[in-house]
């Protein structure tokens, strides 16, 4: 039927938009409306800013959720115009589309197949934000998501919202809100705002703290702190829009975190809540620097088992010995850190990277924002611990050379890293050079010395 809209909504399709509620959706939410005081004719508005893979499926699945409830919610998605889909691209996403009956159906339906026949003849040049309002996020063109509302506007986009999401990178979040604050200065209700941004950056005055994306978003709309939330957990966009089963954890203050948590989850997206956001939100940007590393040992020793899990042992120790500086109970972190870590050496963009440069196939003169993948946050993060653990305000005892050493010392793979990626002084192989030097310590001894000394320092996460 020409104009019939297909949706799925537990495991039963209608037409025409008629939906039964079997998840009870409707009635989530309507709690969160009532926790919001929105009142019957006041939609509760939702907009994502930044349509990156993970801003993207974030947006998708809570269209898929909620979007069937015109009367109550209005979900949108920002993203700058102007990127145009170069025609490589264009030839691949109109592969996808033949090789998706649902999808063809769809846009043909829509009356939208034509373009992208046009555009795969180099006919017509296609824009990222036009394919996004059919489904397609730039960054994953592989995995097909629902239509969505796009606004390339931003102030039409945030000055009402009730509920931002902010899946822009690290390295553009402070930028974006801060042109966002000049839209909020005559609100008369403070917005929520969730954060999926994993990456940090450092500042050494007055003294050596991380800043996180949370942060930087409290820094420049004044938004409090009790408003702003992270969500994070080990997983891949595409398989999560894909109903692969996956957890994430919604992190900040009481006051929201219990409601959108429950918001949020969905059968096969399992989300928990917690109070320490920062030092999450920093897990998440760790994680990151050491994925790069680990995918250059596997494209180094062509996806050597034994190369990989040398790697993983030393790296993992690192990451363990960092949290001991940055919290007073890490065993607590523990596990989402190497979940986290886990899934981003298996799939994530961090690793791709690390392997595409390791093989010559990227540059780093390429910068760090890459076609068809978008930002690899590991990059600035490298920079960012090494130089906020090279600081001597910091220095711990060095166990064999029983003197005081930066914490960077011991982290001989972020060392590495970091004379790969930021001052260009060594080429991929030294991460291998440095796993295999005679004198580097075993893992084992990194994790008990962070356990055995009082090496925690609130003032990295900027506290008294």
């Amino acid at each position: 039927m020409v104009g019939s809209i297909e949706v799925k909504s537990g495991n039963v399709m209608y037409s025409n938009g008629s939906v039964h509620n079997h998840n009870g959706l409707e009635e989530k939410l309507d709690e969160l409306r009532q926790i919001l005081g929105k009142s019957n004719g006041d939609l509760l508005r939702i907009v994502c800013v930044g349509a990156g893979a993970w801003g993207s499926v974030f947006a998708a699945l809570l269209q898929d959720s909620y979007g069937q409830f015109r009367d109550k919610v209005q979900i949108r998605i920002w993203r700058r115009s102007g990127r145009a889909v170069d025609r490589s691209t264009a030839e691949h996403l109109f592969e996808v589309i033949n090789s998706r009956e649902d999808v063809l159906r769809r846009l043909i339906r829509r009356c939208a197949y034509l373009k992208y026949v046009e555009a795969r003849l180099g006919d017509r040049t296609l824009y990222a934000d036009e394919i996004l309002k059919d489904g397609f996020c730039l960054n994953m063109i592989d995995t097909p998501l629902c239509p969505l509302k796009v606004v390339t506007n931003l102030q039409e986009a945030v000055w009402d919202a009730d509920l931002v999401i902010n899946g822009l990178p690290s390295t553009e979040t402070r930028e974006v809100f801060k042109e966002i604050s000049k839209y909020w200065k005559e609100r008369l209700t403070v917005p929520i705002i969730i954060s999926l941004a994993k990456g940090i950056e450092a500042e050494l005055d007055p003294v050596p703290h991380i800043i996180t994306p949370t942060q930087m978003i409290n820094r420049a709309t004044g938004v409090p702190v009790d408003n702003i939330l992270y969500l994070g957990g080990p997983n891949i966009a595409s398989e999560i829009y894909n109903k692969e089963y996956a957890n994430a954890r919604i992190c900040g203050s009481d006051k929201w975190r219990k409601s959108l948590a429950k918001f949020l989850r969905q059968p096969h997206f399992i989300v928990w809540d917690n109070s320490d956001l920062v030092t999450h939100e920093v897990m998440g940007g760790l994680k990151n620097v050491y994925a790069i590393g680990a995918g250059m040992v596997a494209a180094l020793t062509n996806e050597s088992a034994t190369s990989k899990s040398v790697y993983f042992a030393h790296c993992t120790s690192e990451m363990i010995f960092i949290t001991y500086l940055l919290t007073e109970e890490p065993e607590r972190l523990a596990g989402p850190l190497l979940a986290d870590t886990y899934v981003t050496l298996l799939k994530g963009r961090n690793a791709w990277y690390g392997q595409m440069i390791a093989k010559g196939e990227l540059s780093l003169d390429m910068g760090d924002s890459i076609s068809g993948k978008g930002t690899i946050q590991g990059v600035s993060a490298v920079g960012a611990f090494y130089e906020l653990l090279s600081q001597s305000s910091l220095n711990v005892l060095h166990p064999e050379e029983n003197k005081p050493v930066a914490p960077v010392e011991l982290c001989p793979i972020l060392k590495t890293l970091y004379k790969i990626l930021i001052k260009r002084e060594q080429g991929p192989m030294a991460i291998l050079q440095a796993l295999r030097d005679e004198n580097l310590n075993d893992p084992r001894d990194r994790i008990e010395i962070a356990q055995s000394h009082a090496f925690y320092r609130p003032s990295l996460l900027g506290q008294p």
